[in-house]
């Protein structure tokens, strides 16, 4: 299992999910995307990326100045229904 991070500091609505999503892609089952986000509305856009995606995530950092993710790509994903 290998965790990449993805800097997304600056970037606001919709580049944080769309980017997430072009990341999640490239990673197979089981690894992990930290994902830093400064825009606030990355709180609702990304989880909902997620449910979509059939991945797991978690808000490990949230704070007034940083929202950090924890994603972990799941197997099956339906991603490509997503395209």
């Amino acid at each position: 299992m290998t965790t990449t991070k993805l800097d997304l500091a600056g970037l606001k609505c919709p580049l944080p999910a769309l980017k997430t999503r072009k990341a999640l892609k490239t990673l197979p089952p089981g690894d992990r995307l930290e994902v830093l986000c400064t825009d606030p509305l990355s709180v609702i856009d990304i989880p909902n990326l997620i449910r979509e995606t059939g991945d797991k995530v978690e808000i490990t950092e949230r704070n007034e100045n940083r929202i950090v993710f924890l994603i972990e790509k799941a197997n099956g994903s339906i991603e490509k229904a997503n395209v």
